[in-house]
């Protein structure tokens, strides 16, 4: 192979072999630790006709106390030293010790440690600089009397959770008030419709919640349905006939948008009792995406409920239910969706729940952190969910399907409390 060496041949054809005593004359001896080359002729086991000479272990020592000697000589400590050389050749045991004396005057170490000593004496058990000026700008700005612990952290009990998004959700819900202002209907778009009016809308949401509540569909999805409904009505005109298919096709979108197992359309044209094909169906589903330019993906009421039900401490199952109560009487009224944005209207369900369970204090500190609002920004929110409440109880047509659904065992019967609790409440603020 090409990395074996070429072996020159003898002429006669023999195998030339190395000069063995030649080589041995240049090799460095590897057992020789100084690797000195052996003398001519000695061959690999030749001796060294000049050994090193190594100091041996005292010399090292009698080299080492001579260092210290002349180290000692500037230290002006000759007369110890000499004594040790006097006497043989130091060991670790006869190490030069100097005296307490000496440690505390020429000792680094010594000195340092005083030091730390000296600091430790000084150091005082009491309020830090920081917190003393912390303090007084309080005072100062007139916030030092709120106890520190009047606003709750909600979401302490979900660190742990993953579910929960711990480390985004006061994000989140900051850009969802932000972005609140473009997915909500602000204007009063029944001026532009012809064959329409707000009853008309306040019962086929009414439909549409009997609808939801009979294929047990998620909150999420009723509350995108309403916000697509009011969307399309407001930049669009829409015939009296064509009224529920609009309603049946903004459906089928929130459900395929916000459901695991959507309905399917057989079963909204069944529940519509065969009013329109297959093909309408899918025709206005088709529109309606394109009106919206396949913008779903809006804060509605039903996002900003959980976190304002969350921060209504206590916030048991009775609560949950009048919150979502009050919010849905509110869904239905075409006045109160055009003028209240989705984070004041769930806002002021949850301080009309509060109102109606006779939680005290009707608006704390903390549902005040996380929703934004004081209490006099919510006073004319709560005293129309206050009246749609008295109008439900009375059987009021427009808000039957809600008062039936909250009525029921599993729902708390909510609505079957009675509403001069909070009238009583509106009257003493």
């Amino acid at each position: 192979m090409a990395s074996k060496a070429a072996v020159p041949e003898n002429p006669q054809g023999g195998v030339k072999q190395k000069n063995v005593q030649a080589e041995g004359r240049t090799r460095k001896v590897l057992r020789d630790i100084g690797n000195l080359v052996p003398p001519q002729g000695g061959g690999i086991e030749g001796k060294l006709q000049n050994p090193v000479s190594r100091p041996g272990p005292r010399l090292f020592g009698v080299q080492l106390l001579d260092n210290a000697q002349a180290a000692a000589e500037k230290n002006n400590c000759k007369k110890l030293l000499a004594e040790k050389v006097n006497a043989g050749v130091p060991m670790k045991s006869d190490a030069v010790k100097p005296t307490i004396d000496e440690v505390i005057v020429i000792s680094s170490d010594e000195s340092g440690s005083s030091k730390r000593d000296k600091n430790v004496r000084l150091k005082k058990p009491g309020k830090s600089l920081t917190s003393t000026l912390t303090a007084r700008s309080k005072a100062a700005c007139g916030i030092a009397n709120k106890p520190d612990d009047l606003t709750l952290d909600i979401d302490a009990a979900d660190v742990n959770n993953e579910l929960a998004a711990v480390e985004y959700v006061e994000d989140m819900h900051k850009y969802y008030k932000l972005a609140e202002k473009d997915g909500y209907v602000n204007d009063d778009y029944m001026h532009g419709q012809l064959e329409i009016n707000a009853k008309m809308r306040a019962i086929l949401v009414g439909w549409l919640i009997e609808v939801h509540r009979k294929f047990e569909l998620m909150p999420e999805s009723l509350y995108l349905t309403v916000n697509i409904v009011d969307r399309v009505l407001s930049i669009k005109t829409v015939p009296r006939r064509e009224l529920q298919l609009v309603g049946i096709g903004a459906m089928l979108i929130a459900c395929k948008y916000e459901e695991i197992w959507a309905p399917m359309v057989s079963d909204f044209i069944e529940i519509s009792d065969n009013a329109y094909t297959s093909e309408q169906v899918l025709r206005m589903e088709k529109m309606i995406l394109g009106k919206l330019e396949w913008y779903l993906t809006v804060p509605t009421p039903y996002v900003f409920l959980i976190r304002y039900i969350k921060a209504s401490v206590p916030a048991d199952k009775e609560m949950e239910n009048m919150a979502f109560f009050y919010a849905e009487l509110g869904l239905v009224d075409y006045s109160t969706v055009i003028k209240y944005s989705p984070s004041k209207l769930s806002a002021a369900a949850v301080y009309a729940a509060r109102c109606t369970l006779n939680r005290t204090p009707l608006w704390t500190e903390t549902l005040k952190h996380y929703t934004g609002y004081a209490e006099d920004e919510l006073m004319e929110c709560v005293k129309m969910l206050g009246s749609f409440h008295s109008e439900a109880s009375e059987k009021d047509e427009k808000f039957k399907a809600v008062s039936r659904k909250y009525s029921k065992p599993e729902r708390g019967a909510v609505s079957l409390l009675p509403p001069s609790i909070i009238n009583l409440a509106l009257l003493k603020i």
